[in-house]
């Protein structure tokens, strides 16, 4: 058993060098996000306002935004679901 956990505190150990090392050569480079981050936002951005645009101004679709005066209203009828006569 003793040298069970012996062994795994050696691959314990190697490993956490192995990371330590691995971490240590990347701190000089720039990552991907700081490289490009601020690049792919506004082209992102740019190409969202693009689609945007077109689909409002080229495709012709009706928005019926607002209802007011499209709607109208059905005739009246008087209780019971029968229209009233007049005499």
């Amino acid at each position: 058993m003793f040298r069970f956990t012996k062994a795994a505190l050696n691959i314990a150990a190697q490993g956490a060098r192995r990371v330590t090392v691995r971490h240590g050569s990347q701190s000089a480079a720039p990552n991907f996000h700081e490289k490009y981050g601020n690049i792919l936002m506004v082209s992102g951005a740019g190409f969202c306002v693009a689609v945007w645009s077109y689909v409002f101004t080229q495709t012709g679709i009706t928005w019926n935004l607002s209802p007011v005066g499209k709607v109208t209203p059905r005739p009246w009828r008087g209780v019971g679901g029968q229209e009233e006569e007049e005499e």
